[in-house]
């Protein structure tokens, strides 16, 4: 049998912080299945056939000049500037029956009719935007910026208890919805689980729902396999419907999935 750790030690060494590099399994042999990423201070390695279990977490010393290097890198990719066509969403620039999400969470794109909501990173700065068309505009979405960063949406009420739980969707409006279930929404914005989605769960939750949309059980189920060598607690959620339409038995799912 393969020393996993001490394949993967080896391996890292060669990979530069927060990379990933993707292989051949050493363990069950399958094409192209096997990543290592190398990601502040610690070393994660992950099998994604799903015959396979391999996967784990490893942590390592950095060098001062290494983390140095590192917040100098996230600092130069968090440099946004919001367009002076976004501007505060009120009553005149949005139609009556606009849902109460847009009202409460985004800001208003003038020059294309869109709502927009803010990406924020850990420290609360803006990073990028992301709207969406409140008309039959193509894009349906559109990022406004090149951050990597998800959309998360904080409630304001949170419990004790789920703090450090979040529920991980495909949009923007989904993730709002959830919080009023009082856990934090993240949402991949139609992309694929990247690395600074796990890095960014990793380090701020200790239990994640992955419920994406209905039709995506086989995606759900391909990124709680990944989660789990970075997050201690993954659960995945079917369901009937689009979060954001609050389909009831969803809803109650939901609720049981994060109170368990």
């Amino acid at each position: 049998m393969t020393d996993i750790y001490t394949y993967v030690c080896n391996i890292a060494d060669e990979i530069g912080h927060d990379q990933t590099k993707r292989m051949d399994c050493p363990e069950c042999g399958g094409k192209n299945t096997f990543t290592v990423t190398n990601s502040m201070g610690r070393r994660l390695w992950n099998c994604y056939k799903a015959s396979c279990n391999i996967s784990g977490t490893a942590k390592v010393n950095m060098t001062v000049d290494q983390i140095k290097k590192a917040k100098t890198v996230k600092k130069q990719l968090n440099t946004f500037v919001l367009p002076d066509c976004i501007v505060p969403l009120n009553s005149t620039n949005i139609m009556n029956n606009m849902d109460s999400i847009y009202k409460e969470h985004c800001m208003y794109d003038v020059r294309e009719n869109r709502a927009v909501f803010l990406i924020k990173n850990e420290d609360g700065t803006v990073v990028d935007a992301v709207g969406r068309s409140l008309t039959k505009r193509l894009p349906k979405w559109k990022r406004y910026g090149d951050s990597r960063y998800p959309y998360v949406c904080r409630t304001s009420h949170c419990d004790a208890k789920l703090q450090y739980t979040c529920v991980l969707v495909e949009d923007c409006i989904s993730a709002c919805a959830v919080t009023k279930l009082g856990v934090t929404g993240v949402a991949l914005l139609g992309t694929s689980l990247l690395e600074e989605h796990k890095q960014f769960m990793s380090k701020n939750f200790t239990s994640v729902v992955v419920a994406l949309d209905p039709d995506a059980l086989p995606k759900n189920l391909q990124i709680a396999k990944e989660l789990r060598s970075w997050v201690a607690g993954v659960k995945v959620l079917r369901l009937t419907d689009d979060l954001k339409y609050n389909n009831n038995a969803d809803i109650e799912k939901l609720g049981e999935l994060i109170w368990n």
